[in-house]
């Protein structure tokens, strides 16, 4: 009835958005992680599309997503460390940096951290 193969030719879609002032660039994304309240939406080898129409950025992912629930990720993330359980929340790289500041024990380093909620200055200052 129309003819034309019942599409939009892709360049000529992409010439009417470019002439719209609307930039369209592919993100090569190994992993997309949305995060809700209940659990994770995890979109492993999507397809990310980012358009950026006069400042007001737009991201398109097309994929199947696995649910997970929360706290899978962090445990599958953190290459098995098993230090990182009971150490009161304080990153590895943080009490590295106190350690490497002060020339403080890690475990005194991080005492200093959770006695200043983190904050590595705080930390650094206490131990020094």
């Amino acid at each position: 009835m129309f003819g034309g193969g019942g599409g939009l030719n892709p360049r000529k879609m992409k010439q009417m958005m470019k002439q719209m002032g609307i930039d369209v660039t592919e993100i090569d994304a190994e992993e997309v992680i949305i995060r809700t309240a209940d659990h994770d939406l995890v979109f492993e080898g999507a397809e990310v599309t980012k358009m950026d129409a006069r400042g007001q950025e737009t991201y398109q992912i097309v994929g199947e997503p696995s649910e997970q629930a929360h706290g899978e990720l962090e445990s599958a993330d953190d290459g098995g460390d098993a230090d990182d359980g009971d150490d009161g929340g304080i990153p590895q790289d943080d009490i590295d940096i106190v350690v490497a500041r002060t020339g403080a024990s890690e475990d005194d380093a991080r005492a200093a951290l959770e006695a200043n909620d983190g904050d590595l200055a705080a930390a650094v200052s206490q131990l020094e």
